[in-house]
Protein backbone atom coordinates (compact mmCIF):
# COMPACT_ATOMS: atom_id res chain seq x y z
CA UNK A 1 0.00 0.00 0.00
CA UNK A 2 2.67 2.34 0.92
CA UNK A 3 4.76 1.60 -2.32
CA UNK A 4 1.48 2.32 -4.52
CA UNK A 5 0.85 6.06 -2.54
CA UNK A 6 4.45 6.74 -3.23
CA UNK A 7 4.28 6.14 -7.04
CA UNK A 8 0.86 8.51 -6.83
CA UNK A 9 3.28 10.96 -4.89
CA UNK A 10 5.81 10.79 -7.65
CA UNK A 11 2.95 11.18 -10.51
CA UNK A 12 1.30 14.21 -8.89
CA UNK A 13 5.12 16.07 -8.25
CA UNK A 14 5.61 15.87 -12.20
CA UNK A 15 2.15 16.97 -12.65
CA UNK A 16 2.58 19.77 -9.79
CA UNK A 17 5.94 20.53 -11.64
CA UNK A 18 4.21 21.22 -15.55
CA UNK A 19 0.93 23.11 -13.68
CA UNK A 20 3.45 25.70 -12.03
CA UNK A 21 5.65 26.25 -15.18
CA UNK A 22 2.47 26.41 -17.70
CA UNK A 23 1.14 28.98 -14.99
CA UNK A 24 4.00 30.90 -14.42
CA UNK A 25 6.56 30.34 -17.65
CA UNK A 26 9.25 29.47 -15.39
CA UNK A 27 11.17 26.49 -13.09
CA UNK A 28 9.93 28.23 -9.17
CA UNK A 29 8.23 24.71 -8.32
CA UNK A 30 9.48 24.21 -5.30
CA UNK A 31 8.58 20.73 -3.94
CA UNK A 32 9.74 19.45 -0.68
CA UNK A 33 10.10 15.92 -0.07
CA UNK A 34 6.95 13.17 -0.47
CA UNK A 35 6.08 11.54 2.41
CA UNK A 36 4.01 8.06 2.10
CA UNK A 37 0.56 7.69 3.23
CA UNK A 38 -1.51 5.35 4.86
CA UNK A 39 -4.61 5.44 3.24
CA UNK A 40 -7.12 2.95 2.03
CA UNK A 41 -8.02 2.88 -1.73
CA UNK A 42 -11.19 3.81 -2.24
CA UNK A 43 -12.58 4.42 -5.31
CA UNK A 44 -14.42 7.91 -5.30
CA UNK A 45 -15.28 8.64 -9.03
CA UNK A 46 -15.50 6.76 -12.21
CA UNK A 47 -15.16 8.87 -15.26
CA UNK A 48 -15.37 6.38 -18.19
CA UNK A 49 -13.72 3.52 -17.93
CA UNK A 50 -11.40 5.01 -15.43
CA UNK A 51 -11.37 5.43 -12.21
CA UNK A 52 -10.41 8.03 -9.26
CA UNK A 53 -9.02 6.50 -5.91
CA UNK A 54 -9.14 8.83 -2.41
CA UNK A 55 -5.37 8.08 -2.36
CA UNK A 56 -5.10 10.42 -5.74
CA UNK A 57 -7.00 13.04 -4.07
CA UNK A 58 -4.67 12.81 -1.36
CA UNK A 59 -1.69 12.21 -3.31
CA UNK A 60 -2.01 15.65 -5.08
CA UNK A 61 -3.24 17.70 -1.82
CA UNK A 62 -0.30 16.41 -0.38
CA UNK A 63 1.79 18.10 -2.72
CA UNK A 64 -0.15 21.02 -2.58
CA UNK A 65 0.20 21.57 1.42
CA UNK A 66 4.21 20.95 0.92
CA UNK A 67 4.23 24.66 -1.63
CA UNK A 68 1.61 26.18 1.33
CA UNK A 69 1.29 25.22 4.56
CA UNK A 70 -2.00 26.37 4.91
CA UNK A 71 -3.44 23.77 2.93
CA UNK A 72 -5.62 21.40 5.07
CA UNK A 73 -4.95 17.72 3.57
CA UNK A 74 -7.96 16.72 5.97
CA UNK A 75 -10.31 19.76 4.66
CA UNK A 76 -13.17 17.62 3.15
CA UNK A 77 -14.27 20.69 1.09
CA UNK A 78 -10.54 21.00 -0.75
CA UNK A 79 -10.79 17.59 -0.92
CA UNK A 80 -14.11 18.01 -3.01
CA UNK A 81 -12.24 20.45 -5.29
CA UNK A 82 -9.13 18.41 -5.79
CA UNK A 83 -11.49 15.70 -6.89
CA UNK A 84 -13.41 17.73 -8.95
CA UNK A 85 -9.87 18.55 -10.66
CA UNK A 86 -8.63 15.39 -10.65
CA UNK A 87 -12.25 14.51 -12.45
CA UNK A 88 -12.26 17.38 -15.44
CA UNK A 89 -8.30 15.99 -16.22
CA UNK A 90 -9.59 12.96 -16.96
CA UNK A 91 -12.42 13.67 -19.06
CA UNK A 92 -10.17 16.13 -20.80
CA UNK A 93 -7.79 13.39 -21.39
CA UNK A 94 -11.33 11.25 -22.73
CA UNK A 95 -12.06 13.85 -25.11
CA UNK A 96 -8.77 13.85 -26.34
CA UNK A 97 -9.41 10.17 -27.39
CA UNK A 98 -12.44 10.49 -28.75
CA UNK A 99 -11.57 13.46 -31.29
CA UNK A 100 -8.36 10.83 -31.95
CA UNK A 101 -5.67 13.15 -30.79
CA UNK A 102 -2.44 11.82 -31.06
CA UNK A 103 0.70 11.16 -28.94
CA UNK A 104 4.22 9.57 -30.52
CA UNK A 105 6.59 7.53 -28.38
CA UNK A 106 9.13 10.16 -29.04
CA UNK A 107 7.22 12.80 -27.69
CA UNK A 108 6.54 10.51 -24.15
CA UNK A 109 10.51 9.83 -23.95
CA UNK A 110 10.88 13.98 -24.33
CA UNK A 111 7.87 14.50 -21.81
CA UNK A 112 9.43 12.15 -19.48
CA UNK A 113 13.42 13.09 -20.12
CA UNK A 114 12.48 16.97 -19.44
CA UNK A 115 10.40 16.30 -16.15
CA UNK A 116 12.70 14.01 -14.72
CA UNK A 117 15.43 16.65 -15.34
CA UNK A 118 13.75 19.11 -13.99
CA UNK A 119 13.16 16.45 -10.48
CA UNK A 120 17.11 16.09 -10.88
CA UNK A 121 17.53 20.44 -10.88
CA UNK A 122 15.45 20.19 -7.75
CA UNK A 123 16.85 17.55 -6.13
CA UNK A 124 20.39 17.91 -7.25
CA UNK A 125 21.07 13.93 -8.18
CA UNK A 126 19.61 11.59 -10.48
CA UNK A 127 20.60 9.63 -7.06
CA UNK A 128 18.57 11.55 -4.87
CA UNK A 129 15.95 11.61 -6.89
CA UNK A 130 15.66 7.55 -6.87
CA UNK A 131 16.76 7.32 -3.37
CA UNK A 132 13.57 9.79 -2.84
CA UNK A 133 10.71 7.70 -4.63
CA UNK A 134 12.36 4.27 -4.18
CA UNK A 135 12.71 3.53 -7.97
CA UNK A 136 14.93 3.59 -10.36
CA UNK A 137 15.01 5.62 -13.23
CA UNK A 138 14.11 2.81 -15.52
CA UNK A 139 11.48 1.81 -13.12
CA UNK A 140 9.79 4.85 -12.94
CA UNK A 141 9.95 5.19 -16.20
CA UNK A 142 7.94 1.83 -17.19
CA UNK A 143 5.55 2.63 -14.62
CA UNK A 144 4.79 6.33 -15.16
CA UNK A 145 4.91 6.05 -19.39
CA UNK A 146 1.70 5.73 -19.83
CA UNK A 147 0.79 8.78 -16.86
CA UNK A 148 2.62 10.55 -19.04
CA UNK A 149 0.71 9.62 -22.06
CA UNK A 150 -2.28 11.01 -20.47
CA UNK A 151 -0.90 13.80 -19.63
CA UNK A 152 0.44 14.68 -22.88
CA UNK A 153 -2.91 14.37 -24.22
CA UNK A 154 -4.70 16.75 -21.90
CA UNK A 155 -2.33 18.95 -22.79
CA UNK A 156 -2.52 19.17 -26.59
CA UNK A 157 -6.53 18.79 -26.18
CA UNK A 158 -6.15 22.15 -23.93
CA UNK A 159 -3.84 23.86 -26.64
CA UNK A 160 -5.68 22.78 -29.51
CA UNK A 161 -9.08 24.80 -27.95
CA UNK A 162 -7.26 27.75 -25.78
CA UNK A 163 -3.68 27.77 -27.04
CA UNK A 164 -4.99 30.71 -29.52
CA UNK A 165 -7.20 32.93 -26.35
CA UNK A 166 -4.87 35.83 -26.58
CA UNK A 167 -5.10 39.12 -24.58
CA UNK A 168 -4.99 42.33 -25.86
CA UNK A 169 -3.15 45.35 -23.84
CA UNK A 170 -6.67 46.84 -22.37
CA UNK A 171 -7.42 43.31 -21.06
CA UNK A 172 -4.26 42.92 -19.34
CA UNK A 173 -4.31 46.39 -18.11
CA UNK A 174 -7.92 45.59 -16.81
CA UNK A 175 -6.56 42.20 -15.28
CA UNK A 176 -3.55 44.09 -13.45
CA UNK A 177 -6.16 46.73 -12.16
CA UNK A 178 -8.57 44.07 -11.04
CA UNK A 179 -5.81 41.95 -9.19
CA UNK A 180 -2.82 44.25 -8.11
CA UNK A 181 -3.46 44.18 -4.96
CA UNK A 182 -3.78 40.50 -4.63
CA UNK A 183 -0.16 40.26 -6.43
CA UNK A 184 2.57 39.38 -4.45
CA UNK A 185 5.98 41.37 -4.33
CA UNK A 186 8.08 40.41 -6.92
CA UNK A 187 11.42 38.34 -4.72
CA UNK A 188 15.09 39.51 -5.94
CA UNK A 189 15.20 36.68 -8.89
CA UNK A 190 18.09 35.31 -11.27
CA UNK A 191 17.28 34.73 -15.03
CA UNK A 192 18.98 31.42 -15.76
CA UNK A 193 19.41 29.68 -19.23
CA UNK A 194 21.48 26.47 -19.79
CA UNK A 195 23.22 24.54 -22.85
CA UNK A 196 23.26 21.06 -23.20
CA UNK A 197 25.51 18.30 -24.38
CA UNK A 198 24.97 14.47 -24.86
CA UNK A 199 28.06 12.23 -23.93
CA UNK A 200 27.87 10.05 -26.84
CA UNK A 201 28.50 6.44 -26.12
CA UNK A 202 31.91 5.56 -27.74
CA UNK A 203 31.53 3.04 -30.70
CA UNK A 204 34.06 0.71 -29.67
CA UNK A 205 32.90 0.54 -26.44
CA UNK A 206 29.11 -0.11 -28.02
CA UNK A 207 30.18 -2.95 -29.89
CA UNK A 208 32.26 -4.46 -26.92
CA UNK A 209 28.68 -4.11 -24.90
CA UNK A 210 26.89 -5.75 -27.82
CA UNK A 211 29.53 -8.64 -28.17
CA UNK A 212 28.69 -8.90 -24.15
CA UNK A 213 25.13 -8.99 -23.93
CA UNK A 214 25.09 -11.67 -26.70
CA UNK A 215 27.40 -13.62 -25.60
CA UNK A 216 25.61 -14.01 -22.17
CA UNK A 217 22.31 -14.66 -24.00
CA UNK A 218 24.19 -17.62 -26.21
CA UNK A 219 25.05 -18.49 -22.96
CA UNK A 220 21.46 -18.76 -21.21
CA UNK A 221 20.19 -20.32 -24.41
CA UNK A 222 22.66 -22.95 -25.08
CA UNK A 223 23.28 -24.02 -21.39
CA UNK A 224 20.03 -23.73 -20.11
CA UNK A 225 20.99 -21.71 -17.35
CA UNK A 226 18.49 -19.99 -14.93
CA UNK A 227 17.59 -16.42 -16.50
CA UNK A 228 16.93 -15.01 -13.27
CA UNK A 229 19.99 -15.56 -11.78
CA UNK A 230 22.26 -13.88 -14.83
CA UNK A 231 20.06 -10.82 -14.65
CA UNK A 232 21.50 -10.68 -11.04
CA UNK A 233 24.92 -11.12 -12.34
CA UNK A 234 24.77 -8.95 -14.73
CA UNK A 235 21.87 -6.44 -15.26
CA UNK A 236 22.99 -2.86 -14.62
CA UNK A 237 19.04 -2.14 -13.90
CA UNK A 238 18.91 -1.46 -10.25
CA UNK A 239 15.68 -1.25 -10.23
CA UNK A 240 14.87 -4.86 -11.06
CA UNK A 241 18.36 -6.80 -10.55
CA UNK A 242 17.06 -8.15 -6.87
CA UNK A 243 14.02 -9.72 -8.80
CA UNK A 244 16.37 -11.36 -11.76
CA UNK A 245 15.54 -8.76 -13.89
CA UNK A 246 11.60 -9.47 -13.73
CA UNK A 247 9.54 -6.18 -15.41
CA UNK A 248 5.89 -7.49 -14.19
CA UNK A 249 3.05 -6.64 -16.44
CA UNK A 250 2.66 -3.86 -18.69
CA UNK A 251 0.83 -1.96 -21.37
CA UNK A 252 1.62 -1.04 -24.37
CA UNK A 253 3.31 2.15 -24.76
CA UNK A 254 5.12 2.05 -21.16
CA UNK A 255 8.25 0.93 -22.59
CA UNK A 256 10.68 1.99 -25.36
CA UNK A 257 9.34 1.60 -28.86
CA UNK A 258 12.20 -1.26 -29.75
CA UNK A 259 12.22 -2.70 -26.19
CA UNK A 260 8.18 -3.29 -26.66
CA UNK A 261 8.35 -4.30 -30.02
CA UNK A 262 10.60 -7.36 -29.00
CA UNK A 263 8.94 -8.12 -26.25
CA UNK A 264 5.53 -8.56 -28.22
CA UNK A 265 7.14 -10.61 -31.26
CA UNK A 266 8.65 -13.41 -28.52
CA UNK A 267 6.29 -16.35 -28.11
CA UNK A 268 6.68 -17.03 -24.09
CA UNK A 269 9.40 -18.30 -22.83
CA UNK A 270 11.85 -17.18 -25.87
CA UNK A 271 14.86 -15.08 -25.13
CA UNK A 272 15.39 -12.30 -27.61
CA UNK A 273 18.77 -10.83 -29.32
CA UNK A 274 20.17 -7.75 -27.75
CA UNK A 275 17.63 -5.05 -28.06
CA UNK A 276 19.34 -1.53 -28.04
CA UNK A 277 17.48 1.76 -26.27
CA UNK A 278 18.80 4.99 -24.95
CA UNK A 279 19.41 2.84 -21.82
CA UNK A 280 21.75 0.10 -23.06
CA UNK A 281 21.48 -3.39 -24.52
CA UNK A 282 18.55 -5.45 -23.19
CA UNK A 283 18.37 -9.08 -23.63
CA UNK A 284 14.95 -9.75 -22.85
CA UNK A 285 12.44 -12.85 -21.75
CA UNK A 286 8.77 -13.01 -22.48
CA UNK A 287 7.38 -14.54 -19.69
CA UNK A 288 3.49 -14.11 -20.92
CA UNK A 289 1.44 -11.82 -22.89
CA UNK A 290 -2.03 -11.21 -24.55
CA UNK A 291 -3.50 -8.61 -27.19
CA UNK A 292 -2.82 -5.77 -25.32
CA UNK A 293 -0.26 -6.46 -22.29
CA UNK A 294 3.23 -8.33 -21.81
CA UNK A 295 4.54 -9.65 -18.74
CA UNK A 296 9.20 -9.87 -18.96
CA UNK A 297 11.95 -10.02 -17.51
CA UNK A 298 15.68 -8.32 -18.55
CA UNK A 299 19.45 -8.11 -18.44
CA UNK A 300 20.23 -4.64 -18.96
CA UNK A 301 24.18 -3.79 -20.28
CA UNK A 302 24.60 -0.16 -19.64
CA UNK A 303 25.96 2.22 -21.96
CA UNK A 304 28.89 3.60 -20.72
CA UNK A 305 30.86 6.31 -22.09
CA UNK A 306 34.77 6.95 -21.69
CA UNK A 307 36.50 10.00 -20.38
CA UNK A 308 37.89 10.43 -23.35
CA UNK A 309 33.91 11.03 -24.78
CA UNK A 310 33.47 12.96 -21.63
CA UNK A 311 36.26 15.33 -22.85
CA UNK A 312 34.64 15.99 -25.89
CA UNK A 313 31.96 17.09 -24.70
CA UNK A 314 33.44 19.30 -22.26
CA UNK A 315 35.71 20.93 -25.11
CA UNK A 316 32.21 21.89 -26.86
CA UNK A 317 31.10 23.54 -23.91
CA UNK A 318 34.13 25.51 -23.57
CA UNK A 319 34.08 26.51 -26.81
CA UNK A 320 30.58 27.40 -26.81
CA UNK A 321 31.18 29.24 -23.20
CA UNK A 322 34.40 31.46 -25.16
CA UNK A 323 31.98 32.34 -27.71
CA UNK A 324 29.56 33.96 -25.23
CA UNK A 325 32.62 35.34 -23.51
CA UNK A 326 33.38 37.36 -27.04
CA UNK A 327 30.00 38.55 -27.45
CA UNK A 328 28.61 35.55 -29.19
CA UNK A 329 24.58 35.47 -27.96
CA UNK A 330 24.04 32.12 -25.12
CA UNK A 331 20.32 32.03 -26.34
CA UNK A 332 21.16 31.87 -29.88
CA UNK A 333 24.18 29.10 -29.61
CA UNK A 334 21.94 27.33 -27.24
CA UNK A 335 19.55 27.12 -30.39
CA UNK A 336 21.72 25.83 -32.89
CA UNK A 337 23.89 23.65 -30.07
CA UNK A 338 21.74 22.10 -27.19
CA UNK A 339 20.31 18.44 -27.13
CA UNK A 340 17.84 19.58 -24.99
CA UNK A 341 14.59 19.69 -27.18
CA UNK A 342 12.21 20.78 -24.02
CA UNK A 343 14.30 24.16 -23.78
CA UNK A 344 16.43 24.37 -27.15
CA UNK A 345 13.63 26.82 -28.85
CA UNK A 346 13.61 28.98 -26.17
CA UNK A 347 17.32 29.74 -26.02
CA UNK A 348 17.67 26.89 -23.01
CA UNK A 349 15.54 29.16 -20.78
CA UNK A 350 15.00 27.58 -17.38
CA UNK A 351 13.30 30.37 -15.75
CA UNK A 352 13.61 33.06 -12.97
CA UNK A 353 14.63 31.81 -9.79
CA UNK A 354 14.08 33.44 -6.73
CA UNK A 355 17.46 33.34 -4.82
CA UNK A 356 16.14 31.21 -2.24
CA UNK A 357 14.98 28.70 -4.89
CA UNK A 358 18.04 27.85 -6.90
CA UNK A 359 18.40 24.40 -6.19
CA UNK A 360 20.98 23.79 -3.37
CA UNK A 361 23.66 22.06 -5.63
CA UNK A 362 23.91 25.16 -8.01
CA UNK A 363 23.31 27.92 -5.46
CA UNK A 364 27.04 28.88 -4.56
CA UNK A 365 27.67 29.08 -7.41
CA UNK A 366 25.26 30.86 -9.84
CA UNK A 367 25.63 33.39 -6.30
CA UNK A 368 29.54 34.13 -7.22
CA UNK A 369 28.73 34.68 -10.90
CA UNK A 370 27.96 38.10 -12.37
CA UNK A 371 24.96 38.37 -14.79
CA UNK A 372 26.30 37.70 -17.87
CA UNK A 373 28.73 35.01 -17.31
CA UNK A 374 28.80 31.28 -17.62
CA UNK A 375 29.70 28.50 -15.82
CA UNK A 376 32.03 25.83 -16.39
CA UNK A 377 30.63 22.72 -18.19
CA UNK A 378 28.47 20.68 -14.98
CA UNK A 379 26.65 17.31 -14.87
CA UNK A 380 23.59 17.31 -15.87
CA UNK A 381 22.24 13.82 -16.22
CA UNK A 382 23.32 10.32 -16.24
CA UNK A 383 20.39 8.18 -17.29
CA UNK A 384 19.52 7.18 -19.82
CA UNK A 385 22.27 9.57 -21.76
CA UNK A 386 24.97 10.69 -19.42
CA UNK A 387 25.24 15.09 -20.12
CA UNK A 388 26.26 17.54 -19.04
CA UNK A 389 25.38 21.50 -19.57
CA UNK A 390 26.67 25.36 -19.17
CA UNK A 391 24.40 27.68 -17.26
CA UNK A 392 24.38 31.37 -18.23
CA UNK A 393 23.22 33.90 -15.55
CA UNK A 394 20.99 36.48 -17.72
CA UNK A 395 20.21 39.02 -15.24
CA UNK A 396 19.12 39.96 -11.58
CA UNK A 397 15.48 41.88 -11.21
CA UNK A 398 15.53 42.86 -7.52
CA UNK A 399 12.73 42.62 -4.91
CA UNK A 400 9.73 45.16 -5.95
CA UNK A 401 5.88 45.14 -6.21
CA UNK A 402 4.63 43.96 -9.60
CA UNK A 403 3.74 46.77 -12.10
CA UNK A 404 2.89 46.76 -15.75
CA UNK A 405 6.29 49.09 -16.30
CA UNK A 406 8.35 46.21 -14.89
CA UNK A 407 6.38 43.03 -15.48
CA UNK A 408 4.84 43.22 -18.20
CA UNK A 409 5.08 40.05 -19.33
CA UNK A 410 5.08 37.96 -16.36
CA UNK A 411 1.31 39.55 -15.86
CA UNK A 412 0.21 39.05 -19.60
CA UNK A 413 0.68 35.87 -19.19
CA UNK A 414 -1.21 35.79 -16.09
CA UNK A 415 -4.23 37.63 -17.92
CA UNK A 416 -3.86 34.92 -20.66
CA UNK A 417 -4.33 32.15 -18.12
CA UNK A 418 -6.95 33.82 -16.17
CA UNK A 419 -8.60 34.21 -19.91
CA UNK A 420 -8.20 30.76 -21.14
CA UNK A 421 -8.50 29.51 -17.71
CA UNK A 422 -12.37 30.76 -17.68
CA UNK A 423 -12.95 29.88 -21.09
CA UNK A 424 -11.68 25.72 -20.00
CA UNK A 425 -14.41 26.13 -17.13
CA UNK A 426 -17.29 27.01 -19.71
CA UNK A 427 -16.32 23.92 -21.82
CA UNK A 428 -15.63 21.70 -19.02
CA UNK A 429 -19.41 22.84 -17.81
CA UNK A 430 -20.41 21.30 -21.48
CA UNK A 431 -18.25 18.14 -21.38
CA UNK A 432 -19.79 17.10 -17.72
CA UNK A 433 -23.05 17.25 -19.43
CA UNK A 434 -22.16 15.04 -22.77
CA UNK A 435 -19.66 12.51 -21.50
CA UNK A 436 -20.04 9.61 -18.09
CA UNK A 437 -18.62 10.39 -15.08
CA UNK A 438 -20.07 9.71 -11.47
CA UNK A 439 -19.14 10.10 -7.60
CA UNK A 440 -19.30 7.04 -5.54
Amino acid sequence: MQVKNMKKTFYYCLIAICTLLAASGCLQAQLSDPKQGDKLEMVVAIVGNDIITQSDVLGYLLQLSQQDQSVNIEDKEMQKKVLDMLIDEKLVVAKAIEDSVQVSEDEVDQRWNYQIQRLVIKYGSEKRVEDIFGMSMAQMKNDFREDIRKQILGDRMKAKLFGEVKVTPNEVKDFFNKYKDSLPVVPTTVELYHLVKNVASDSKSKEELFNLAKAVRDTVMNLGGDFAEYARKYSGDPGTVGNGGELGWAGRGMFFKEFEQAAFALQKGAISMPVETPFGYHVIQTLDKNKDSVKTRHILFKFGQSQEDVEKVKVQLNEIKAQVVAGGSFIELTKQNSDETETKGFGGYLGDFPIQQIPENLRETILKMKDGEVTEPLIFASEPKTSYHIIYRSKTTQEHQASLETDYTQIEMMATNYKQGNLYQEWIKQIRKEMYWEYK
